[in-house]
């Protein structure tokens, strides 16, 4: 159906472009981009993300290095590690793995990263210069989620109603902060909203990024309204599913995400993307 949004599809265009760049940059012999993935731990998720990040990186002819260390490193170990990456002018693009085991404060690691190396665009210097409209790495999923608009035709956002279902570092308030500068009216709702369906329902777009499997149904959803579904959850038949849900609210959508096929590949994509912006700028000083 045309109103399904595949991620899958944009993603694979995105790629296959920044393959052509890369493919052109071997022609000419110039150093090619390098995305450095730091894993802390055995976490099962983390590492079929890294794998999926590594296969990527090696389908568009980026250059990709793991390096993984047990959980037993120490937050100054850890630390010291991206130091020395932060000066490595054979790299381009850090990215450390969450989460970390819990005796590392994740901010103060994500934070030590160079910030024109932050390819997750976590640090709080490109969060900044995103909160008032600058040029910056963007948040890989939120800046997924805007090239999806993009794709649709949703450009431009002025007069519409935006509800951001979720409020975390990593989804909910950058998304919230890109699509308002768009120019989109944007409300943002979380576990302490109250009412949050008839909020919910009075949405032209709706992001749910929150992680309850199947929360968002029908009647949350006004009719011709554009659904963004980031949850990844198990639904109770053990499938994979998202935080709407999807059977009970096509029929009253004019766009919408599946899970999978949706917006997970689009983050990857841009993970990418960063990278070689990243490469970029470094080889343009």
């Amino acid at each position: 159906m045309d109103k399904i949004v595949y991620g899958n599809v944009i993603a694979q265009k995105v790629k296959d472009q920044i393959k052509v760049e890369i493919d052109q940059l071997k022609e000419e012999g110039k150093r090619l981009p390098h995305l450095v993935v730091i894993l802390v731990g055995d976490d099962v998720g983390s590492k079929s993300y890294v794998a999926g990040k590594e296969k990527a990186s090696i389908a568009v002819g980026m250059q990709n290095s793991t390096l993984r260390y047990e959980d037993t490193i120490s937050e100054n170990e850890l630390i010291q590690v991206i130091q020395e990456l932060n000066y490595d002018d054979n790299v381009d693009g850090i990215l450390v793995q969450l989460p970390l085991p819990k005796h590392i404060d994740t901010n103060r690691v994500l934070f030590s990263i160079n910030p024109d190396k932050d390819v997750d665009g976590f640090h709080p210097y490109n969060i900044g210069k995103m909160l008032i409209g600058e040029e910056t790495v963007l948040p890989c999923t939120p800046k997924g989620i805007m090239k999806m608009l993009e794709e649709i035709g949703y450009d431009d956002l002025s007069g519409k109603k935006a509800v951001v279902i979720g409020r975390s570092n990593i989804v909910g308030k950058p998304i919230a902060q890109l699509l308002l500068n768009k120019n989109a009216t944007v409300t943002i709702t979380h576990s302490r909203t109250e009412d949050i369906e008839k909020t919910t329902s009075q949405a032209d777009i709706v992001i749910a990024a929150v992680g309850v499997a199947k929360l968002v149904k029908g009647d949350w959803i006004k009719e011709g309204a554009v659904v963004i579904d980031v949850g990844v959850n198990r639904g109770e038949d053990g499938k994979l599913c998202g935080d709407v849900d999807f059977d009970d609210c096509i029929d009253k959508v004019k766009y919408i995400t599946p899970v999978p096929k949706g917006v997970g590949p689009m983050t990857i994509a841009m993970l990418l993307e960063n990278t070689l912006e990243a490469y970029r700028q470094r080889e343009d000083k």
